[in-house]
């Protein structure tokens, strides 16, 4: 590979013809170069016209048999390899070359590197030439073809192969740009002719607008093969949500558009201000760097200030390089954005000069703003996360702190049975219902086993969760603090009623029943304030007396003796107790019902969530079911909590698994 040492003969053309490809006639004023040995011809020439701008150009037999099969090789494929071989092979059937090379310019350092060789050494395959430097150096640069009969001759000849002893290098060109050169060289000198260099100018002017069609169509390929796997990724990483399991994934996925060595990703800290080391990787093993970076340090740093990608060929010839690896060489900073904030960088490096392309920038850039998306939603549900997680600490505690608010078990008077339960809709909810010692016969409160006055309270609460466990708390202090006062439960409800006036709320309001078992005389004072009205369960007796009652035969053999017949019926009857809900209006006034009672009546109080309990279809549980329970269920009137377990399962029964959307609370009095 040398400096020419001698002219280039131009091709044969007609007077006022333009020039084959783009090579350039010898200069004027050149002493004519003698003509090299003929080629034998097969047949006579003739006059081949390939273009309308280029006519009369006389091809032999031979070079015209050799376009046909050039352009036959070159129109049958746009594999650049599969390309390269096929003029290889073609060009050894005209010329027994002994080497042979296909260099290729890099335009990003404008050098000539092997792109295809046969005959060459490895050493010599991983040279890089630049323009100018040796006969295909300067042939690029001259962009001119280059004969030369004896290498050793040429002081710009770069000593490859000692063997070699003459070479000819011709120039690809394409829209008047070199792309590369094809070189074939020989043993022996003056093994090339001028026939031979004809031949090889028009294999170059042809085979350069193949293989820049071959580039373009690999080039398109691989972007789409790209783009594609850009797709793939952008799917894959949206879907994870874990910050670390997401930036281990970003840097295993990554590695199937990008060849790097070394891998991190970076995150801004709003506290630190710093950018701070979140996922490292060293060829392909996960690291971990504690060096952080400022905004404005380093490649990183000025990538994030700039908010734009950094790509350094070489960092040892860039000032704002900070030396971390010393093997390091080539390097990409591509900045994450996000709502048009940084929040990161990725940045990848290679031990290669130059091996970063703007390919490789355009690609890592597209994926940055993908992945600054993923990483943002991972952050969001981070934060989501660690809020829900300590909401449910706090609901934990508030419904712990509700269920210490309701009695922990139902007081148990001489002359009745009382049972009770809540199911919350949600981990806490919005009624309440509350049993205070009244005292006896209007006396001050004291606790007692079996009281004589009691008061049985039963709230709802507007809303749900956590606004309405708030309310029914603040409800159920102030309620603990009048019944202090003995008031009748329509004077309690009117004095809560002000209270809550007081202490008004926007949208929140609560419904109430209060009424106040009195053992002795088993009467129910009651009072409702908006609630559900109760259920009153009694059963009927008759006694029918037949011939013979009261003799000691019927005495000895009971009903069945025709003495005595006894016949019961139950009947379930609504309270018709109504009132304004409290906290909405002021001065509100409560009506109130005394009712007497007998052995074996229930009084069952419940929240318009077991009523309005709603099952797959859409129907509402209702009244009347709960009456038919009353009624026809074998034991619900046995005991207390024979009533309650009885309710609750139908409407469990009824809902079949439909979420509870509201509470249910139930209080069942029994009287014996």
């Amino acid at each position: 590979m040398a400096s020419v040492t001698k002219s280039v003969k131009p091709a044969e053309i007609e007077a006022g013809g333009a020039f084959e490809g783009d090579y350039r006639p010898a200069q004027a004023g050149l002493p004519p170069e003698p003509d090299p040995p003929a080629v034998p011809l097969a047949q006579p020439p003739v006059l081949f016209h390939p273009h309308a701008a280029t006519p009369n150009i006389r091809l032999e037999p031979l070079q015209l048999d050799f376009l046909m099969r050039l352009a036959d090789a070159l129109n049958t494929t746009l594999d650049l390899n599969t390309l390269m071989h096929r003029v290889a092979d073609l060009v050894r059937a005209v010329t027994d070359y002994r080497i042979f090379g296909i260099l290729l310019v890099n335009d990003r350092t404008q050098e000539l590197r092997m792109r295809f060789q046969t005959g060459h050494t490895p050493e010599v395959e991983r040279m890089r030439i630049k323009l100018g430097r040796g006969i295909v150096g300067q042939a690029a640069a001259e962009r001119r073809s280059i004969l030369v009969e004896d290498v050793k001759l040429v002081e710009n000849y770069i000593d490859a192969n000692p063997n070699v002893r003459s070479e000819l290098a011709v120039p690809l060109i394409v829209k008047n740009r070199v792309i590369g050169v094809i070189d074939i060289q020989s043993e022996h000198p003056a093994y090339f002719t001028e026939e031979h260099q004809r031949l090889l100018e028009i294999t170059a002017s042809r085979m350069a607008v193949a293989i820049e069609n071959a580039r373009l169509y690999t080039r398109v390929s691989r972007q789409a093969q790209t783009l594609a796997v850009l797709n793939e990724i952008s799917r894959e990483i949206t879907s994870i949500l874990d910050l670390d399991d997401l930036l281990e994934r970003i840097g295993q996925l990554m590695k199937r558009v990008i060849d790097f060595q070394m891998f991190t990703i970076l995150l801004w800290n709003d506290s630190t201000e710093r950018f701070e080391h979140r996922f490292s990787s060293r060829f392909g093993e996960r690291i971990k760097r504690e060096h952080n970076v400022q905004l404005g340090e380093g490649i990183i740093g000025h990538a994030a200030e700039m908010r734009l990608p950094l790509l350094v060929p070489d960092v040892r010839k860039d000032p704002r390089y900070v030396a971390a690896n010393p093997e390091v060489r080539s390097e990409l900073a591509v900045p994450l954005i996000y709502k048009g904030k940084v929040i990161g960088v990725v940045d990848v490096e290679h031990t290669r000069v130059n091996y970063y392309t703007e390919e490789h920038q355009t690609t890592l850039s597209t994926l940055a703003a993908q992945v600054a998306i993923s990483i943002a939603n991972a952050r969001l549900y981070q934060r989501i996360h660690e809020e829900e997680q300590r909401l449910e600490r706090d609901l934990a505690m508030a419904r712990e702190v509700q269920l210490r608010l309701l009695p922990p078990s139902p007081p148990q008077p001489r002359r009745a049975e009382i049972a009770a339960a809540f199911l919350p809709a949600r981990s806490i909810g919005g009624d309440m219902y509350d049993f205070i010692d009244y005292g006896a016969s209007g006396n001050d409160l004291y606790t007692t086993s079996e009281p004589e006055r009691i008061a049985i309270v039963l709230g709802d609460v507007s809303g749900k969760a956590a606004p309405a466990a708030l309310y029914a708390a603040l409800v159920s202090g102030i309620l603990r603090s009048l019944a202090a006062r003995h008031l009748a439960p329509a004077d309690l409800l009117a004095e809560l009623n002000e209270q809550l006036q007081e202490r008004r709320l926007d949208s929140q309001y609560v419904t109430m029943l209060m009424a106040v078992w009195n053992d002795e005389t088993r009467t129910l004072q009651l009072a409702n304030a908006g609630s559900v009205q109760p259920l009153y369960v009694s059963n009927l007796v008759t006694e029918i007396r037949t011939k013979g009652a009261g003799s000691k035969k019927a005495a000895r053999e009971g009903p069945a003796s025709g003495g005595v017949t006894v016949t019961t019926g139950v009947t379930v009857t609504t309270i018709a107790a109504e009132g304004f809900p409290l906290g909405l209006f002021p001065h509100a006034e409560y009506d109130e019902f005394t009712l007497e009672t007998r052995p074996g009546d229930v009084v069952v109080f419940f929240s318009d969530g077991i009523v309005d309990a709603l099952n797959g279809e859409g129907e509402m549980f209702g009244t009347e079911r709960l009456e038919a329970v009353l009624r026809e269920h074998p034991s619900a009137c046995h005991s207390a909590q024979a009533t309650v377990d009885a309710i609750l399962a139908a409407v469990a029964a009824f809902q079949a698994g439909t979420a509870h959307f509201d509470d249910e609370t139930l209080v069942v009095l029994r009287v014996l």
